[in-house]
């Protein structure tokens, strides 16, 4: 389920015993408390290929043309899979040495149904590029499964899929740890707190998919 900027950062003050706002911007400590959520946000994000990241984006190539952008993905982008959707086969990772070796230095690079991916990037929009080979000898259109990051929080509408009790929980931590402890809950035992519910959420997707956290699957 969605939850809204401004939620967020009213569940945060209502545990620090501080009062609701109606606009995240209301006043200073509630502006502290946005920049904290936003922060928590990314961190969670960083930490798992959310199922509510993924998306897919995809390109037809161009006869001897090499290089492509992922429109619209953006320069934190995390690779799951790319497929070639026109002749049905995965492509396979390779470092740029190899993509220097094959294509760069040899002046009859090989030509034919694009098997290989490389990252190689990034372009003037800030989008990713990735490289493929053999050079495409015609039209295919190869797809590729990201987990691409949210947009950072910012009006109080916004909103996140995201777990929400791990931002919360992680959010209110460091505002403890902002303003010193209180009497209240101690910043150890709440960042404690934040990490297991981070964990949580991870277990429960995790357990969804063991073919992304297993080395060998059959």
């Amino acid at each position: 389920m969605a939850t809204t900027y401004l939620q967020l950062v009213n569940d945060v003050l209502t545990r620090l015993r501080e009062s609701n706002v109606t606009t995240i911007t209301q006043n200073t400590y509630s502006a502290l408390i946005g920049k904290l959520v936003n922060d928590a946000k990314r961190e969670v994000e960083d930490s798992w290929n959310w199922e509510t990241l993924r998306s897919t984006y995809s390109f037809n190539t161009t006869s001897g043309t090499v290089s492509y952008a992922l429109t619209g993905a953006g320069n934190k982008f995390r690779v799951l899979t790319a497929y070639n959707d026109t002749s049905d086969n995965f492509l396979e990772q390779r470092p740029s040495q190899f993509f220097t070796e094959n294509i760069l230095l040899n002046p009859d690079a090989a030509t034919g149904i694009p098997n290989y991916y490389g990252v190689n990037g990034i372009d003037t929009n800030d989008d990713g590029l990735v490289d493929i080979f053999p050079v495409p000898d015609g039209v295919y259109t190869i797809r590729f499964d990201l987990a691409v990051p949210e947009a950072e929080l910012s009006s109080d509408s916004d909103q996140t899929r995201l777990p929400k009790s791990a931002i919360v929980s992680l959010a209110w931590a460091k505002a403890i740890e902002e303003r010193g402890e209180d009497g209240g809950i101690g910043v150890s035992s709440q960042y404690a707190v934040a990490k297991q519910a981070l964990a949580d959420a991870i277990a429960i997707e995790a357990g969804r998919k063991a073919d992304e956290i297993n080395w060998y699957w059959v």
